[in-house]
């Protein structure tokens, strides 16, 4: 009674199971922005990882969700010469949360691969840091380095913003339940201070009221090089007309073996042969 009693409660989890995937990625992060010269920067590329879901609605249709720590920098050390003369740097690290739907080109039932591409809709959190002329480590945003929060026009940035997930990658089946990838995955941001840097220098008396010498030190850094003078009000700091993003590129590893072993403990049926997608060998 109490095996029927378990066999009812659990068919239904058993049946949404046969095509839920565990999912986890692990590879390099980096970003492009006003702190790069090129859009590919591999200098400031830190590990990221992701742990996530998939569910498979059809052969071809995937839903998915990843949670993702990701970490890059870059320094104007690394640019052009007016970059080196303007000499900032920064680093952050990336909480990532995404929901995309994933389209397989073929299906795993019919071939052991599949190149995909994916997009959908994202939130992420960043908070920007550098390290001060003693080494220490400094974050940005508290410190309003163009002035937000300050002078008109130019208001405070939020660290949690909404992004668009997008890219390509490729399956290939090890067995019926277990799946091995390359991912390439970029986020559309609709923020230019993922760097801390995007508009012009704010008058450097008036930061210094406002924020203290530690906000001029960090806003203009040019003086550490060649002991230029904090620029005019108004000179350019960055480049607003282009956002910044970031971008990865990671090993998948996919797994669906929990739930076939969870079945098998409660005496429930198997659904290896109702899964949308299993690999060829497995074809009816």
């Amino acid at each position: 009674m109490k095996k029927l009693l378990l066999c009812c409660c659990c068919l239904p989890l058993a049946a949404l199971a046969q095509d839920f995937h565990f999912s986890f990625r692990l590879g390099l992060s980096a970003y492009h922005g006003d702190l790069t010269q090129k859009s590919l920067n591999t200098t400031g590329a830190k590990p990221m990882v992701s742990v996530g879901a998939r569910y498979d609605l059809s052969e071809h249709l995937t839903a998915r969700t990843y949670f993702s720590y990701l970490a890059f920098g870059a320094d104007d050390k690394n640019g052009s010469a007016s970059m080196k003369l303007r000499n900032l740097n920064f680093n952050t690290r990336v909480f990532d949360w995404e929901l995309t739907g994933q389209y397989n080109l073929f299906s795993l039932n019919d071939k052991w691969w599949t190149p995909y591409v994916f997009a959908g809709a994202g939130v992420f959190h960043f908070n920007p840091y550098t390290t001060d002329a003693g080494g220490t480590k400094v974050f940005l945003p508290p410190l309003a380095t163009e002035g937000q929060g300050i002078r008109a026009g130019t208001p405070v940035y939020k660290q949690t913003q909404f992004c668009l997930p997008l890219g390509f990658g490729a399956d290939y089946s090890l067995n019926e339940d277990m799946r091995l990838g390359l991912e390439v995955g970029y986020r559309k941001l609709f923020t230019d201070y993922l760097d801390d840097v995007s508009t012009t220098y704010v008058d450097r008396a008036n930061l210094l009221h406002a924020k203290g010498e530690t906000a001029v030190n960090l806003a203009w850094r040019g003086d550490e090089v060649n002991g230029a003078p904090y620029p005019p009000e108004g000179t350019m700091r960055g480049n607003p007309k282009n956002n910044d993003g970031y971008y990865y590129v990671a090993l998948t590893y996919t797994v669906r073996y929990f739930f076939d072993k969870y079945k098998a403990v409660a005496g429930l049926p198997s659904g290896k042969r109702d899964k949308k997608v299993g690999c060829p060998a497995t074809r009816y």
